[in-house]
């Protein structure tokens, strides 16, 4: 058998193994979202789109060093501290991240609109959003499969990304469809966006006290 098949043999057959390559392929992906945000945020002088083209750098950072740290360790005994201490320092990290997300809520919230963009990029970011909260839904709930607690860190950050992107769907969705005047949706945008926010500090925090129990554990 050759060795590509050996690989999609143990892609199909390993759910830990299927998580780091789809991990290592989302990089690229994430990665583009990030820089076409980025392109907005400079075309058009947006505050709201540069801050969220940063955070979803900063993600893609955090599961590079995920993928690293598993490329690096194994699963055998002596080196599962090691995993665990990596699994702490990424949650801490995450949870510092989502604080750095409130500025761009806020520009949001408020509806600070600089320019109108047209249809294209909300059916792009609708589609892309869709796939995502599907797929993050999905594999959020299977991550109990796995022991591994860096794929289970891996699952946390992809249904995080896919929460915060429905905000910038949802943004994208306002800046097409008002004049920047309205604040009839300022409750629907403020209650979202907390929810949102709640979410994935919730998620961080989760984390954190799985990282702490697991070092407790093995010491």
């Amino acid at each position: 058998m050759s060795r590509g098949k050996q690989l999609f043999k143990r892609w199909k057959t390993e759910y830990d193994f299927k998580t780091f390559v789809n991990a290592s392929g989302s990089l690229a992906v994430t990665t583009v979202f990030a820089l076409y945000n980025g392109y907005l945020g400079i075309r058009h002088a947006s505050l709201w789109y540069g801050a969220i083209c940063v955070y979803y750098i900063l993600l893609v950072l955090l599961r590079g060093l995920i993928i690293a740290a598993a490329k690096r360790l194994s699963l055998r005994e002596r080196q599962e501290q090691a995993r665990s201490r990596v699994f702490l320092t990424v949650s801490i990290l995450l949870l510092i991240l989502n604080v750095f997300l409130i500025p761009p809520l806020s520009l949001m919230v408020r509806q600070q609109k600089p320019v109108n963009l047209t249809l294209i990029p909300a059916i792009a970011m609708a589609a892309y959003t869709t796939y995502k909260v599907v797929m993050a839904s999905v594999n959020l709930k299977k991550r109990q499969a796995s022991s591994d607690s860096l794929v289970w860190m891996l699952r946390t950050i992809n249904f995080i990304d896919a929460l915060v992107s429905i905000l910038t769907l949802q943004n994208t969705l306002i800046m097409v469809n008002s004049d920047g005047g309205d604040t009839g949706l300022l409750p629907l945008t403020a209650a979202t966006s907390g929810a949102v926010w709640l979410a994935v500090s919730c998620l961080s925090v989760a984390a954190i006290v799985k990282g702490i129990r697991q070092i407790g554990n093995k010491e």
